[in-house]
């Protein structure tokens, strides 16, 4: 799979990861929109994948909710690093190098779940199909994905130059220029811009926090921003049903789907 890996942004976002590897409380608050579908309780005693950890946090909030245990995948090596940190405490956490294409459990987990991560692949559909695969019958996968609705702007405008300027930029010249428009957007924030749910977020998050977010977006070479039809389909063509769509920050997308329990061939 290392040509598939290589169209991806791994060592990129491994940057980021190490960069940014602290634990905030506000992640906890990030973690509960992305997924909408899931209260602390219905983590409880259930055993998960996490596909695409990065620093492990989205694994480290179920561990405090009563999660049984599970497991932590990445491809980047430093991403991985902090994320063994982050989960030292959660010995029942495994964390591996493993890619999403080459995830090879078939109805191990309760809750397969991938946070920001799906629309940075080359092909999610095959991932999200590898994920399904993994889940019990009965069990849910679960993305978050960049939503096309109140994004058009960065579609037209900002995506067009990250694709051809910044995702071939060395990874530390980005991280530097991020700091301009992560000022930028500090002062219009303070100064009231924006009135939907994720500038409203924006807003109450701390400099480094923010910087962190606007150096995300200028460093992946692949982003897809879509629409809900387009998440929907994902995840139905991966043979999920009980699909549910949720609006995250009038900005994105949280879904969520359950294998079917005659699906016992773990699919």
């Amino acid at each position: 799979m290392t040509h598939v890996l290589s169209a991806g942004s791994p060592d990129r976002f491994g940057y980021e990861w190490h960069r940014y590897a602290d634990m905030r409380p506000e992640y906890e608050e990030q973690f509960r929109r992305w997924t909408v579908h899931l209260g602390p309780e219905d983590w409880r005693g259930k055993c998960f994948l996490d596909v695409g950890c990065g620093t492990g946090r989205n694994s480290y909030w179920p561990m405090t909710y009563g999660a049984a245990g599970g497991k932590a995948i990445d491809v980047d090596d430093s991403s991985l690093a902090v994320a063994r940190r982050n989960l030292a405490p959660f010995p029942a956490v495994s964390v591996e190098k493993k890619s999403a294409y080459e995830i090879d459990e078939s109805a191990a987990y309760d809750l397969v779940f991938s946070i920001g991560v799906i629309h940075h692949l080359q092909f999610p559909e095959r991932a999200i199909a590898q994920m399904a695969r993994a889940a019990k019958p009965g069990g849910h996968v679960l993305i978050w994905v960049y939503g096309y609705e109140n994004n058009e702007w960065i579609v037209r405008f900002f995506d067009p130059l990250r694709r051809a300027l910044f995702s071939r930029m060395p990874i530390a010249l980005v991280h530097h220029l991020s700091l301009y428009p992560s000022v930028a957007l500090w002062i219009a924030l303070r100064l009231g811009m924006g009135r939907i749910g994720y500038f409203e977020l924006l807003r109450r998050l701390a400099f480094p926090h923010i910087r962190s977010i606007v150096f995300d977006q200028m460093l992946p070479k692949i982003a897809h921003y879509w629409p809900r039809a387009t998440v929907e389909a994902l995840l139905r063509e991966a043979g999920l049903s009980d699909i549910k769509l949720n609006w995250v920050n009038e900005m994105s997308w949280s879904a969520i789907g359950t294998k079917p329990v005659a699906d016992a061939a773990g699919r």
